[in-house]
């Protein structure tokens, strides 16, 4: 039965970075599940407690209360424990004992029971049906209409009669006594209340019969055309007192016992309004509020707009988004700060931390970790066409020479006419920047090539055989440019990374792309998955992002890369000489992207 149940661990992150793990992976997911192997797992975010809840059950299972059961999990959880939670104290929240295992299970039923398909209901007999209580006579239709009215009528008719009866007793009790005694005395020998009382009874008869309500024609009258009505003109309404200036004095204002009261409570009334506007945009500033999806969805949008703008993809401004929304929900505005501004500044904390690597990418130390275990440090190039793979390659091999290593660089671009001759006149000219009598007579570049219409892979495996051999610090390879739907070529590419396994795969892209850097990734990290042969595939390890001094701030590019491989970018190419590489500065690119 714990199988078939799902288990719900309740976290707090005590730890900042602990917290930051799962926002970040809030972020780069874009949603608020997970799976591996034959379990699933979902959690939900608490922000204003930092709290986790997790729900953990098999992926055969197909449970649709998890998500009601989680949620209600939480907000029981939190109103149990609010003031436990409130102290904020990583030390007295490992202190306290949360015993919340009976209201766990009590949960659990409520939600498997909800979830429970009801039984149909069983049709009512004729008997308990409400047609069944109905006679004859009430289905009958009268002539005047229809038959509730005859009811109704009939009712109205019957309570008259009561009314009438119960109210005139009086009056014929009187009338009988005042008729007796004129029979005996005769109207002369009546006193004066005697009269006084047959004339009330007479009158209270007399009002008794007029009191019936005459039955109304069955075709209302007529009515008479009316004739035509008299213009009314807007002025004039105008009483002539109201007209009289006579009374002003000489700024043109009445006396006050003249003013009408009605136009002093106007001022009175706008002199509110401002007040209530002022007090109203203090509210919104001080923190006392706690931010809802509502709040934040024209916030949000007008975001999404601006990151599709800058060349983020679509896709990817959406999710960041999403998650953003998520990550703030629930938390308490802090003072005199705007929505606007608490969104502002959450999505540039997310896009900062999805520009910083989460493993860093040190090629120097990693070469010099090489050169002790006596092999070449093998670097790939991937791309499609013309997004500078080979004017990079040799950027790159000028900044590994400037810090002392040899570089043989491998031609594997047999498809392209000129690529071997392109990668020639970079071998020269960085040997003239520096000459082999500067390093012992050894040229630090070299050039391996085996010509055109080769297999790309072997030409990699004799050049690293060639430079461990020889001795280089660092093999560089150039591979052709390929389209992501290029499947051929794309196999080509999965082939040469699988035999020859390079320490490094670097994908160039260009940051002019927008939302086709997405699907180029994608495709390419697809290819070389499914054309590997092991478990654990190589797939790109890092971007080289190109032609960055052409775009001004808009660097949406650098996003998009980043969030769809969770990989940094390790070099960024800003010019055409040799020194314009660098690394990237990830709240630089953030600045630049938030700024309108």
């Amino acid at each position: 039965s714990s199988m078939r149940r799902p288990q719900v661990s309740i976290l707090q992150s005590t730890f900042r970075t602990t917290f930051g793990l799962c926002s970040t992976f809030s972020e780069r997911s874009g949603n608020n599940s997970f799976t591996h192997n034959a379990l699933s797992l979902k959690y939900k975010l608490d922000n204003e407690f930092e709290l986790v809840f997790v729900v953990g059950f098999q992926k055969i299972l197909t449970l649709t209360y998890v998500d009601k059961f989680i949620d209600d999990v939480q907000l029981h959880f939190r109103d149990r424990y609010k003031n436990e939670l409130e102290q904020r104290g990583a030390l007295k929240f490992l202190l306290n004992n949360f015993e919340f295992g009976d209201d766990f299970h009590i949960l659990l039923r409520e939600a498997e029971g909800s979830s429970k398909a009801k039984a149909p209901v069983s049709m009512r007999t004729f008997n308990e049906s409400q047609k069944s209580q109905k006679t004859v006579k009430s289905m009958i239709e009268t002539k005047d209409g229809d038959k509730s009215k005859e009811q109704v009528g009939k009712k109205s008719k019957n309570a008259k009669k009561e009314g009438e009866k119960s109210g005139g007793d009086q009056a014929k009790a009187a009338a009988q006594t005042a008729s007796k005694k004129a029979v005996e005395t005769g109207n002369g020998g009546l006193t004066q209340e005697e009269i006084i009382e047959r004339n009330r009874a007479k009158f209270f008869s007399k009002q008794l019969g007029g009191a019936k309500p005459e039955k109304s024609s069955k075709s209302p009258k007529p009515q008479k055309p009316k004739g035509k009505m008299n213009r009314v003109w807007d002025m004039g309404g105008k009483r002539i007192a109201e007209l009289d200036y006579s009374g002003t004095n000489g700024d043109n204002s009445s006396d006050a016992q003249n003013q009408d009261p009605d136009a002093t409570a106007e001022p009175v009334s706008s002199k509110k309004g401002g007040f209530g506007g002022m007090f109203g945009m203090l509210k919104g500033l001080v923190g006392s509020k706690n931010l809802t999806q509502e709040d934040m969805e024209p916030v949000l949008d007008k975001m999404r707009d601006h990151l599709i703008a800058k060349n983020v993809a679509a896709e990817i401004a959406s999710q960041l988004c999403n998650s953003v929304a998520k990550k703030l929900e629930g938390k308490v505005m802090g003072t005199f700060t705007t929505v606007a501004s608490t969104v502002k500044q959450a999505l540039q904390d997310s896009l900062v931390q999805i520009l910083q690597p989460k493993r860093r990418v040190d090629i120097l130390r990693d070469v010099l970790e090489a050169r002790s275990q006596r092999k070449p440090f093998v670097i790939t190039f991937c791309g499609v066409n013309g997004v500078g793979k080979s004017t990079n390659l040799a950027k790159i091999s000028y900044w590994l020479i400037e810090n002392g290593f040899t570089v043989l660089i491998a031609a594997c671009d047999t498809f392209r006419a000129g690529a071997v001759e392109q990668l020639r006149t970079h071998q020269r000219r960085l040997n003239s920047l520096h000459p082999p009598e500067k390093h012992g007579g050894q040229p630090t570049v070299q050039l391996f090539e085996k010509g055109y219409g080769k297999d790309a892979a072997g030409i990699a495996m004799e050049a690293i055989a060639f430079a461990r051999n020889q001795g280089f610090d660092v093999v560089l390879i150039d591979t052709a440019g390929r389209m992501q739907d290029n499947a051929p070529l794309m196999t080509a590419l999965a082939k040469l990374i699988a035999v020859n396994t390079p320490d490094l795969v670097l994908f160039v892209g260009e940051a002019l792309v927008g939302n086709e850097a997405v699907d180029q990734l994608v495709k390419f990290n697809q290819a070389l998955a499914d054309h590997s042969k092991t478990d654990k595939p190589r797939l790109i390890d890092g971007i080289v992002l190109t032609k960055f001094d052409t775009i001004d701030d808009k660097v949406g590019a650098a996003i998009s890369m980043t969030y769809i491989t969770g990989q940094p970018i390790v070099f960024v190419g800003t010019g055409q000489t040799y020194s314009d590489l660098r690394s990237l500065n990830a709240r630089a690119v953030v600045s630049a992207l938030m700024k309108a």
